[in-house]
C-alpha cells in the first residue's frame, strides 16, 4: 500500500506534508525538545529513543509521502539506518548479496562486522542481473543495492532486482541517497526498503547528520524493534532543521540536476579528462536503465584526470570546495580513495574500479557557467 496523501506534486509535498499544528498558529512545526512525556490517560508512550516524538513523525510523514511508503524511521546518521536495517533481518547463517560499487562506509561495515555475527555475504564483481542470480543461495535473505552508486554512478535495474527478490523470497534494500526521492522512487518499482543518508540531499545544507528508512508497516515494525535496542534516533532540534531543509528539496535537486548535466557534457569533451561517470550521458553504460527508472539524473558525477595531480587540481579550484560529504547547495569535490572509501583496502578499491586519479563532484545550485570557469582555470 502506498502513502495516501491528497497532495500529489513533490514540490507541494516537500513544503506541506506532515507539518504539525502550532497552538499559537505559527506556520512552522514547533520544536518539541522534551525527553520526558506524561503517560497517564494515554496509550502512547512518547520518548525520543522510541522514534515517536512529534518532530520525528513530521519527517517520516513527509518522506513517506515522497517515497510512496507506508512508514519509516529517522536516525542519527545514514550508517545507523544501514546497519540497523540489515541487522534487523539477518540472523546467524543468513546470506546477503551486495552489488559491486557500494559506498565505502557500508562496505567497511559489512567486511568488519558480518563475520562476527556469523553472517555470510557476497560482494559482486559486476551488476548484471545474471551475476545477482548466480550469487543467490538457499539462505540468501537480502539483496542490497545502491543506484546510482557511490562514487562511480553505476546503475542497477530496480525492477529486475525486485522481481528476483519476490521469486526467491528475499528482501530488496536500496540506498537511494544519490538519487533522492525527487529523482527516483524505488518502492514504485517493487523494492521493499529504501534507505537515505539524510546528511546529503535531504539535509542539503551541510549542517545535519541524519539517516532515514522508508518501507511498509510490516518491515518498519521489525526495524523498530531492533532500533529500540540499538538507539540511533534523531533529536528534535535536528529534526526541525531537517524538516526546514526538506521544504526546499525539490527545487534544490532540480537545479542540481540541471547543473550536473551541463558539467558532465563539458567534462566529457575536455582532453584533460580521461573518463566521466554520469548516468545522464548517453555514453554511460546504465543510461537507458536510468532514463527508464529515474525522473532526473542527479547532481553527482565523477571524473578521472588524465595527467594533472588530483591534489594540485583541487587546490587550484576557487569556487568548488575540496570537502567531504555531498548533496549540499554548494559544489564540493573529493578524491574517493582518501575520503568516502578511505577505510576500504586499495585492493578492494581497484576491484570496484576506483582509481587514484578519480574525483567525485557534488554539484551545487550555483551558476553552471561559474562552475565551468572554475574547472577551466584549474585545468
Amino acid at each position: 500500500m502506498k502513502h495516501t496523501s491528497p497532495l500529489k506534486a513533490k514540490s507541494t509535498l516537500c513544503v506541506h506534508e506532515g507539518q504539525q499544528p502550532d497552538a499559537y498558529r505559527g506556520i512552522n512545526t514547533p520544536i518539541f525538545t522534551s525527553t520526558s512525556y506524561g503517560y497517564l490517560d494515554t496509550e502512547e508512550r512518547l520518548y525520543p529513543r522510541y522514534f515517536n516524538i512529534p518532530n520525528q513523525k513530521v519527517i517520516i510523514e513527509k518522506l513517506a509521502a515522497l517515497e510512496n511508503a507506508q512508514n519509516g524511521l529517522v536516525f542519527g546518521s545514514g550508517m545507523a539506518a544501514v546497519s540497523t536495517t540489515l541487522l534487523s533481518f539477518l540472523n546467524k547463517g543468513d546470506h546477503c548479496i551486495f552489488q559491486n560499487g557500494l559506498y565505502g562506509g557500508t562496505l567497511h561495515f559489512v567486511n568488519e562486522e558480518f563475520s562476527r555475527f556469523g553472517l555470510e555475504y557476497t560482494i559482486l564483481k559486476n551488476n548484471n542481473p545474471e551475476t545477482f542470480r548466480s550469487a543467490l543461495k538457499k539462505n540468501t535473505k537480502i539483496i542490497y543495492i545502491e543506484s546510482p552508486s557511490n562514487p562511480l554512478l553505476s546503475i542497477v535495474d530496480l525492477e529486475e532486482i525486485s522481481k528476483m527478490c519476490r521469486k526467491h523470497q528475499c528482501i530488496s534494500v536500496i540506498d537511494n541517497t544519490f538519487a533522492s526521492p525527487i529523482n527516483q522512487n524505488p518502492i514504485d518499482l517493487g523494492i521493499d526498503i529504501v534507505i537515505h543518508s539524510a546528511t546529503k540531499y535531504l539535509g542539503g545544507h551541510s549542517d545535519i547528520s541524519a539517516g532515514a528508512v522508508l518501507s511498509s508497516n510490516q518491515y518498519i515494525s521489525r526495524i523498530t524493534q531492533s532500533s529500540l535496542s540499538f538507539g540511533g534516533s534523531l533529536n528534535a532540534i535536528m529534526c526541525h532543521l531537517l524538516e526546514r531543509s526538506l521544504k526546499t528539496l525539490s527545487i534544490r535537486v532540480e537545479r542540481q540536476n540541471q547543473n550536473a548535466g551541463v558539467l558532465a557534457e563539458y567534462l566529457y569533451k575536455k582532453r584533460e579528462i580521461d573518463r566521466v561517470y554520469y548516468p545522464g550521458l548517453k555514453t554511460h553504460a546504465g543510461y537507458e536503465i536510468a532514463k527508464r527508472q529515474m525522473t532526473g539524473f542527479g547532481g553527482m558525477l565523477s571524473f578521472e584526470l588524465k595527467t594533472q595531480d588530483i591534489n594540485t587540481f583541487q587546490k587550484k579550484l576557487q569556487l568548488i570546495k575540496p570537502a567531504m560529504s555531498l548533496g549540499g547547495i554548494e559544489s564540493t569535490i573529493c578524491a574517493p580513495v582518501t575520503t568516502s572509501h578511505r577505510l576500504v583496502s586499495r585492493e578492494e578499491q581497484e576491484a570496484e574500479g576506483i582509481r587514484e586519479n578519480l574525483l567525485r563532484l557534488s554539484v551545487g545550485i550555483e551558476d553552471a557557467g561559474d562552475l565551468i570557469r572554475d574547472i577551466e582555470q584549474a585545468l
